[in-house]
């Protein structure tokens, strides 16, 4: 098999056409009106890249079209030439010039389409005798009757936006290689490796397979020859007991590989697959253990998003974004809420990452049979093209599902039986997993684990009872494990005193998120409405739940929502606008403070952390106590101020904040300067922040400043701060502002970020965005705030750097 991965030669069109014609019409008639405004780009590519973001717009739903010519040499005689599409949003329809190949429902499982005779027919156009030309139709309108739900916290991109690759294959080939593990122990493992063909002409010659198993080390450990006829389905090509295997869990996530080879006279082929081998179980009302022995999983979650792509992440990105999950500490992740990337599983197996993965039946309800299809297809199709990965451990069937709102009933029953049937397709096709949803109460007792919606000091309730909270619902769920807890934070948003008007808030028994709590008003009183949305805030609650975590010897896990901000159609009116803020790090991988805090409880990397590092301007009274929180997994820090030590401090993970490292001092009026260094074993790790200490007092925000920084030959840095009618300034402003552009600059806008947003949430009394302009270019800046006075600036030239 000879596969190429698809990144260039492509050209996109967004909107609607009458018609695969119209894709090439101008090459037949390239003098006439016909002419679309075609874009170069490269793949991955989501045409949803900036505006799902852009605070003035409504994101567009719709058809877009790529185009490509390809050049075929196809090395084996009468071989077959397919097309994989890793992820298209959210229909695709496959043409060659004119003629539909294939049409596919679902925006995140992988399909092939085969091309051959297509191609071989289209030699008969003169325009296309040289080449293969391709059309592909990818959609993301508005459709009640598929999933996810339009009502989903996340928007639903459209575009190319995974990899696409052309493959060559004989006419016989290999199409899936299963490697099924079970009757796992320390003393040995059974694999069973299962294979199935791809054989469209249905060629009847004898084939040859080859299975060979090697070792996390390379190491031949077993080869099983045969000469077969071919067959349907799925057929055990392998069986072999494994003695002393090398165990998968997260601090030594060992991977074995098995090579399955295909030999016939139409050619030969191979798959490798790597495959674990572990074991695990989710003990009824207990823990989870994996290989034996209790786990407690420490866990995050992930969308596809990136600032600046959308959906369209690069192989790059992906890897950056697991690679932080690690080093955060995590040893979980749940993919939400659809099936991601196979390089995102792939990369989960080498860090020895569990995972929960899902089919996207998000919300909404229930609907028709071509809805029902859609959901098993994209279950069968999951389980099909992630089977051999040893990270997941569960199969989502669904995520509030009691969230009806996309048809004019809700019939609780059809639920029931359909999660039902999911459940029992799960177990038929992978016996070895386990399966779970999230939110809705009236399946619990159908899924193998459940998640009930647990929401402590955000959604409801206070996070001081979040204990409390899951115990009790723990108490009422078979195999419990709680996903989804966290708050929204405004990056860079910092406060003297978090919100602790915990007595406006109902406690109750339960901290269960309800339709319409993300909304901004409305509703019981709640944090997300009345809190200051601070990483300050979010640090605290962070804290409390992991330091509760630690005690819980019932608690199978956790996984927080969500590691980081993502773009969502219904949260118009955030700081950053349709953002869901409830990151640790933001759109851009830029880390906020929470990080931190994890890490000092789940990495086992000597680590330390002054909070606050873009907290420019503390505030106070002279004299005034500020307290100081370091985190840190060390068993003992100390802080210097100005290189005056203020004393040695101990963890204790149970001693609330910041596990006893904080330090309540007095900053001296104008600049400060701390360092702390910890100490674990024999490895000392520091850290350093400078602060403003402002004892002036100040009215409320009455105008705006604007400054303008060259930092490179093509970048401006923009920063606006808010000040009184006295010209003092407000640290703790939260105004909206617009910033805006004139003459030859362009704003670095539309990313979802604090300093990628035109429209923004003031941070502390400052708000900041990047312009692209030429070295001499001749421009203007402004920023504007309802109620303020407006600000103007020059974009300086690249003579005026600093």
């Amino acid at each position: 098999m000879k596969s190429i991965k698809l990144v260039e030669g492509w050209e996109h069109y967004k909107g609607s056409l009458g018609g695969a014609w119209e894709v090439w019409r101008e090459e037949k008639l390239p003098n006439s009106f016909y002419h679309l405004p075609w874009e170069t780009v490269t793949l991955p590519h989501c045409y949803n890249s900036a505006d799902t973001v852009d605070p003035d717009v409504k994101y567009y739903q719709g058809p877009g079209w790529y185009r490509h010519k390809l050049e075929l040499r196809n090395p084996y005689p009468g071989g077959r030439t397919r097309l994989r599409f890793e992820g298209v949003g959210q229909k695709a329809a496959i043409y060659v010039f004119d003629e539909l190949i294939h049409r596919h429902v679902g925006g995140y499982d992988e399909f092939c389409v085969d091309i051959t005779e297509a191609s071989e027919r289209v030699k008969g156009n003169p325009l296309y005798h040289a080449c293969t030309p391709l059309a592909v139709e990818a959609d993301n309108s508005r459709d009640l009757q598929t999933i996810p739900s339009d009502i989903s916290d996340f928007n639903l991109y459209g575009g190319l936006y995974r990899n696409v690759h052309l493959m060559y294959v004989p006419q016989i080939s290999l199409d899936r290689v299963h490697v099924k593990v079970s009757e796992v122990s320390e003393q040995q493992a059974r694999i069973q490796v299962n294979a199935r063909l791809y054989n469209p002409m249905n060629s009847a010659e004898k084939l040859k397979i080859t299975t060979l198993l090697r070792n996390p080390q390379g190491q031949e450990i077993a080869r099983v020859e045969e000469i077969c006829e071919p067959w349907q389905g799925m057929r055990e090509t392998a069986l072999k007991v494994i003695q002393t295997p090398a165990l998968w869990g997260p601090d030594h996530p060992a991977l074995y590989t098995c090579t399955v080879l295909l030999e016939s006279v139409h050619g030969a082929t191979e798959l490798t697959e790597r495959f674990g081998v572990r074991y695990f179980e989710f003990m009824k009302k207990g823990p989870f253990t994996l290989n034996g022995k209790r786990l407690l999983l420490n866990g995050t979650q992930r969308h596809e998003d990136h600032a600046g792509v959308g959906g369209a992440m690069t192989d790059e990105m992906i890897r950056t974004e697991l690679l932080l999950i690690k080093e955060m500490g995590a040893n979980f992740v749940r993919l939400g809420h659809y099936q991601q990337s196979a390089l995102a599983l792939d990369l989960c197996d080498e860090l020895g990452l569990l995972v929960w993965e899902e089919i996207p039946w998000c919300r909404g309800g229930l609907g028709n049979q071509d809805y029902q299809k859609q959901s098993k297809d994209m279950l069968e199709a999951m389980i099909d093209q992630h089977y051999n990965h040893p990270s997941i451990i569960l199969w989502g069937l669904g995520n509030e599902n009691d969230w009806e709102g996309d048809f004019t009933y809700f019939d609780k029953d059809a639920i029931r039986s359909f999660m039902k049937e999911l459940h029992d397709y799960a177990h038929e096709h992978d016996p070895q997993r386990v399966t779970a949803i999230r939110r809705c109460e009236f399946c619990k007792d159908i899924v193998d684990v459940y998640s009930p919606s647990i929401w402590a000091g955000w959604y409801r309730g206070i996070y001081t009872q979040y204990e409390t909270y899951s115990r009790n619902e723990f108490e009422n769920t078979d195999r419990f494990f709680h996903m989804e807890w966290g708050a929204d934070n405004m990056a860079g948003r910092h406060v003297e005193k978090p919100y602790t008007g915990f007595r406006d808030i109902t406690e109750g028994s339960t901290a269960e998120e309800r339709d319409g709590d993300f909304l901004m008003s409305g509703g019981e009183p709640r944090v997300s409405v009345l809190g200051d949305w601070s990483e300050t805030y979010f640090c605290d609650l962070v804290d409390w739940h992991l330091k509760s975590q630690e005690t819980m010897e019932w608690l199978t896990g956790t996984a927080q929502w969500v590691f980081k901000d993502f773009s969502t159609p219904v949260r118009p009116d955030n700081p950053v606008p349709y953002v869901n803020q409830k990151g640790v790090v933001e759109r851009d991988f830029t880390k906020k403070d929470a990080f931190y805090v994890f890490q000092s409880y789940w990495s086992k990397e000597p680590m330390v952390r002054i909070y606050g590092h873009s907290w420019n301007v503390r505030w106070g009274q002279p004299g005034e106590k500020k307290r100081v929180r370091v985190y840190s997994n060390c068993p003992e820090a100390e802080l210097f101020v100005d290189g005056v030590s203020q004393g040695i401090k101990l963890r204790d993970s149970q001693n609330f904040p910041c596990a006893g490292l904080r330090w309540d001092i007095e900053l001296s009026e104008g600049v400060n300067r701390l360092k702390v260094v910890a100490r674990k074993d024999d490895v000392v790790v520091m850290d350093e922040v400078s602060w403003e200490y402002q004892v002036e007092k100040w009215l409320s925000p009455n105008n705006l400043q604007l400054t303008a920084t060259r930092l490179s030959e093509n970048k401006v840095f923009l920063e606006a701060k808010a000040y009184d009618v006295n010209q003092v300034y407000c640290p703790d402003a939260s105004n909206f502002v617009r910033f805006s552009v004139s003459g030859e600059g362009r704003l670095l806008d539309n990313l979802g970020t604090a300093l990628g947003s035109r429209y923004v949430q003031l941070a502390n009394g400052r708000a900041g965005i990047y312009v692209e302009c030429r070295e001499d270019a001749e421009g203007s800046a402004a920023v504007t705030s309802d109620g303020l006075k407006t600000a103007m600036v020059m974009l300086p030239k690249y003579g005026q750097l600093i």
